[in-house]
């Protein structure tokens, strides 16, 4: 009789406790969840062959690219070997600006129109507009280096300067934060310099407008004065097509004036296709003021901006030019 009594208060607790565990899982949400963990399993487990079958394909793409841009290297192989017997870093450069020349064809069908604007020997300063990621400078500085044999010095903002691992490659290519003295030391040198007098501001917070954000900057005009050099205006189509930044955030503008911190989000990337357009020479004028010179710049880089891009800018355009570019404005 005792066991009898005992058996049947194990079942009553036993249904007692499966039905309070019943009613917590109800009240989480955790029957919920392990039926949609178990129907996420259920999908993953038929969609894997289709994940499979379109990877695959994409692995072979990525390959020939990788491919193509070995060729690319091979090609210039020679060269390459003259450079490194030359210099170490002639050799490292050129290596790189190779790879980037690579990456520019493939990615963006890279272009540049007016290169032989750039003298093969003596100084210049180049001014241009910044993109959200300046990558189209970096595809025109491998331009130089390639076809030019030049090495152009350039000046970055400071926050690049503090990057960890960036010291040697800013030291390599030349590029610097100033001052104006320094500038006009690497040009009276015989050297080219690029820059760009919207800077970081004009990065992060231009739109597919293309505004120039120049604030009224004179200093580069000046360099231009004291070095007696002429200024050559540089513009690449579609750049705020490739890379956009979520720049209308206030948030982010009084971060950036505050305390200069460009933590804007950026975001792209896209094929879209890429053409650098260098402007005729503006030549040294001893009867010119800063500003009046820095004014002459600042529309000359309009004047390429008006020509040559469709505004405001329109990423599905700019990827269609990949496969349907016509020079017809140039």
């Amino acid at each position: 009789m005792a066991a009898a009594d005992e058996s049947y208060l194990e079942g009553q607790n036993g249904g007692f406790v499966s039905y309070m565990i019943e009613i917590v899982e109800k009240w989480t949400g955790l029957e919920i969840l392990e039926g949609s963990l178990n129907y996420l399993d259920y999908l993953l487990w038929v969609f894997t062959p289709l994940i499979i079958v379109f990877i695959l394909p994409l692995f072979i793409i990525l390959f020939l690219y990788l491919s193509i841009l070995f060729l690319h290297v091979y090609k210039r192989k020679r060269e390459l070997q003259v450079a490194y017997s030359n210099n170490v870093w002639d050799g490292a450069r050129k290596t790189l600006a190779t790879l980037w020349d690579g990456h520019a064809t493939i990615w963006h069908g890279y272009e540049v129109h007016g290169l032989e604007k750039i003298p093969d020997a003596g100084p210049a300063l180049i001014v241009y507009y910044h993109g959200a990621i300046p990558v189209d400078y970096y595809y025109f500085l491998a331009k130089v280096i390639i076809q030019k044999g030049r090495t152009c010095h350039s000046v970055a903002d400071h926050f690049l300067f503090k990057l960890p691992g960036f010291k040697l490659l800013l030291e390599v290519f030349s590029v610097m934060h100033g001052p104006q003295e320094e500038c006009v030391k690497a040009l009276k040198s015989g050297h080219l310099l690029a820059i760009s007098p919207g800077g970081v501001r004009e990065a992060l917070f231009s739109d597919e407008t293309y505004s120039i954000f120049w604030r009224g900057r004179k200093g580069f005009a000046q360099v231009a004065i004291d070095a007696q050099v002429p200024i050559i205006p540089m513009f690449t189509r579609n750049i705020r097509e490739g890379f956009r930044t979520f720049g209308c955030f206030g948030i982010c503008k009084w971060l950036y004036e505050k305390f200069k911190w460009p933590f804007v989000p950026i975001y792209g990337g896209f094929p879209v296709k890429f053409c650098t357009y260098l402007g005729d020479p503006i030549p040294y004028d001893p009867n010119i003021t800063a500003a009046e010179l820095a004014e002459k710049a600042k529309q000359a880089v309009q004047g390429l901006i008006n020509k040559h891009q469709k505004i405001p800018g329109n990423i599905l355009r700019a990827l269609l030019e990949r496969v349907h570019w016509r020079q017809k404005d140039e």
